[in-house]
């Protein structure tokens, strides 16, 4: 007779389709779109090709759902895998990224002038750490 009490190491802290959902599709939008606005403005591409502000706008409104599934797996996700001792390194690594981007994020729109390059710079490598990072956690099986 299985036990159906036990629970493996490899579904310790998985989450339920829907909030795998929410977490992939916010996460990987909001990366490509700030990834995209990174290179269109550095090749100056901004206004020739994505018309105006766009890609920020897009940008901007993916991080709110990004933002709401990190909220969704703040209450289980993290503190199983904490327990589990499974992925605390790169979890903790997220979770720091993702804190820099949100400060960040508001220091651009409501900071003193003053920070407006330090955060433009610290939110544009910050923010292409955090995507390999997530990649990387949610690519990574335990054997």
């Amino acid at each position: 007779m299985k036990n159906i009490n036990h629970v493996s190491k490899r579904t310790v802290g998985m989450m339920p389709g829907w909030q795998k959902v929410l977490i992939l599709t916010s996460m990987l939008s909001c990366s490509l779109s700030g990834i995209a606005y990174l290179f269109s403005d550095l090749f100056d591409l901004q206004k020739k090709i994505f018309g105006g502000h766009t890609m920020l706008s897009l940008h901007g409104s993916t991080a709110v759902f990004a933002i709401m599934g990190l909220g969704s797996v703040l209450t289980f996700h993290i503190k199983a895998g904490w327990r589990a001792k499974q992925k605390r390194l790169s979890g903790i690594t997220q979770l720091l990224a993702l804190l820099i981007l949100m400060i960040t994020g508001l220091l651009l729109y409501y900071g003193p002038e003053a920070f407006r390059e330090k955060a433009i710079q610290t939110h544009w490598s910050v923010g292409l750490l955090f995507f390999s990072l997530f990649c990387l956690h949610a690519l990574r099986r335990r054997a």
